[in-house]
């Protein structure tokens, strides 16, 4: 049994996955939630090592644990010398740093993915009138005058991103990207030597309060059912960006892309080089293993024979984030074990600050909408049961 090291914000996904595939498992994160698979050795920075989470503890706490392979996930993607770091001694089972500073680079991805064709979101670095700008001065229809959202560069989930007031500076970390009017969304897909296979197009919950979110922080993902023509359309050109990427940054292993959807068309955001939030969702409405996909992609180079236009589900599955609205202390919330649609249960007694993640729920329904009403009236019930706790501060 291969013993397998994943570390990152948040385990309990992954790690279940990589149990439920047979694994010998360890974990490293900043929670440490109450519902980790109870075959995990679960390890959380606070509790375990006394620190306060960052991509550089989670390398400390690593260095001593006996595993043959290292899986990173999220927010490790942005801190290619950490995992270099983490690699050291181990298989590194995901894409390696060389590959993280080319493909999270936005400048580099929009540069290549406009020459390939393909619409993408205007990204200028620090200064808007930079004369190295990656787009092309000439396209009447790409004005430079659009909208514009200012981005740390090492960031995720839309923590941090804001609309830019012209004028503002633009920090040595941040840069700018135009912001296109559509719909959120992502494509999973899973990749090796050059190929990829799509595994799933979900449409993401931005920035909203049902669940505690504002802004354009994420909060969720609905993996859509069966879809009309016009996302047949998005599938089909979500899936040939998903061969541009791989094959332009030789992506090993899951991965996702971030896009808005205008007019049938993905317009590329960002790439997420390891495991995201959706997969799970994947999992539950396909049976597809992920962790046992990541493996076997990053281990032996081998790909799924798996057909997405044909694994669509009959309903649509979802997950929302639930945001603390205030601070909070956490009640007795082990009945919520043995609620199959409640997830990364928090510790009794624990302290919650607004705005930090309390917990996920999971819903379905017949199609997107009705998924999403799922998701709002579970969230309502959590929220509610938060607010009964006593001391607990927050308001449903």
């Amino acid at each position: 049994m291969t013993r397998v090291l994943i570390v990152g914000v948040s385990t309990r996904a992954a790690a279940a996955s990589a149990a439920r595939a047979g694994f010998d498992v360890t974990a490293i994160d900043a929670y440490g939630d109450l519902d980790q698979d109870s075959s995990v050795r679960c390890l959380a920075l606070p509790r375990d090592f006394g620190m306060p989470f960052s991509p550089h503890a989670l390398a400390t706490a690593a260095r001593d644990v006996d595993a043959e392979a290292i899986v990173y996930l999220s927010s490790l993607e942005n801190h290619p010398r950490v995992v270099g770091r983490l690699a050291a001694g181990r298989e590194l089972w995901g894409n390696p740093p060389h590959v993280l500073r080319r493909v999270r680079n936005p400048v580099e991805l929009a540069r290549t993915l406009r020459a390939r064709g393909f619409k993408v979101p205007r990204v200028v670095r620090n200064d808007p009138n930079d004369p190295n700008d990656p787009n092309d001065p000439n396209d009447p229809n790409d004005p430079i005058d659009r909208q514009r959202l200012l981005k740390p560069r090492a960031s995720g989930g839309g923590h941090g991103v804001q609309v830019w007031q012209p004028g503002a500076p633009v920090g040595r970390g941040c840069y700018l990207q135009e912001f296109v009017d559509g719909i959120p969304g992502s494509v999973v897909f899973v990749a090796a030597r050059g190929r990829a296979v799509p595994l799933g197009l979900s449409r993401q919950l931005v920035g909203e309060c049902a669940f505690g979110a504002s802004g354009f922080r994420y909060c969720g993902s609905i993996l859509t059912s069966a879809p009309c023509a016009r996302e047949e359309e998005l599938a089909a050109a979500s899936m040939r960006l998903v061969d541009a990427v791989t094959e332009a940054f030789d992506l090993v292993g899951v991965g996702s892309i971030d896009f808005i959807a205008s007019g049938g068309v993905p317009y590329p955001v960002e790439v997420n080089p390891r495991w995201s939030a959706s997969m799970e969702l994947v999992e539950r409405a396909c049976g597809l293993s992920m962790f046992g996909v990541h493996a076997e992609a990053c281990a032996r180079g081998i790909l799924p024979q798996f057909d997405v236009r044909h694994a669509r589900a009959e309903i649509a599955w979802g997950k929302a984030v639930l945001f603390a609205r205030e601070d909070a202390v956490v009640g007795d919330a082990r009945a919520w074990l043995d609620d199959p649609n409640v997830r990364d249960v928090p510790h009794p007694g624990e302290h919650i600050r607004a705005g930090s993640p309390i917990c996920t729920v999971f819903g379905e329904g017949r199609d997107a909408d009705a998924c999403r009403d799922a998701l709002v009236q579970r969230a309502e019930r959590v929220y509610a049961e938060i607010e009964s706790w006593s001391g607990a501060g927050v308001s449903g």
